[in-house]
């Protein structure tokens, strides 16, 4: 799973995925390679949540084996706090977590810099996984998503579909207009848009509403 930007609700479609599987009894393994803006390291906040949603024993060190406290792309942050975000252990990771239902997130939107040579594109490309896209519901996202979804079709990274999330409450008079144009456009699924909920728990409910069908026919291979 990737984003358009940072901020667009990737954690919580994480979350609503995890759960709509491990409801269905699948045992899902969240794998989030690079947190940021961690206030206590031994406690990211985005890998908890994570792990919380799917139900797993799997430890936070396997789910989340690059955390920073500087509130930067993780390429940056390592440079600021003097570390090194192997990219090796990242794919060692990945590749432990073979044979299971798998969700991964990654940080920011697709070009943010992982070390001074990859980027989060350059991961996914890697793992040879596809691509739910998460982005803003209104205005601008348009522009956001065709840059996103170009990037992925030139690395011949499949493209799963697209989920828009209203991220504030007001609302947002382009946000039927893009969700429309997005249909008529584009050959996946356009999911969403998801609704403004600041409880946490109906807003996580609000993602398994728009998210279980569509996972429903991802494991039927109907997609």
């Amino acid at each position: 799973m990737a984003g358009t930007d940072t901020g667009v609700g990737k954690t919580e479609v994480a979350c609503g995925l995890l759960r709509s599987l491990a409801g269905r009894g699948l045992a899902p393994v969240p794998f989030k390679p690079y947190e940021s803006g961690c206030d206590d390291l031994n406690a990211p906040s985005d890998a908890l949540a994570l792990q919380r949603a799917a139900l797993s024993p799997i430890s936070l060190e396997q789910i989340c084996p690059h955390r920073f406290k500087s509130a930067l792309a993780p390429g940056l942050a390592a440079q600021r706090e003097g570390r090194i975000a192997s990219f090796s252990k990242t794919l060692e990771v990945y590749q432990s977590f073979e044979n299971h239902h798998l969700v991964v997130e990654g940080a920011g939107g697709l070009r943010v810099p992982v070390d001074d040579q990859r980027e989060i594109i350059d991961l996914i490309s890697a793992m040879e996984l596809p691509v739910l896209l998460v982005a803003r519901s209104g205005l601008g996202t348009l522009n956001h998503i065709a840059l996103s979804v170009e990037a992925l079709r030139t690395r011949e990274i499949a493209v799963a579909g697209v989920l828009l999330c209203r991220s504030t409450p007001q609302l947002d008079e382009a946000e039927t207009s893009n969700a429309e144009w997005l249909n008529r456009h584009y050959p996946f699924p356009i999911l969403g848009p998801v609704p403004f909920e600041r409880d946490s728990h109906l807003r996580l409910k609000e993602f398994c509403s728009v998210l279980d069908p569509w996972v429903t026919d991802w494991l039927a291979g109907d997609r």
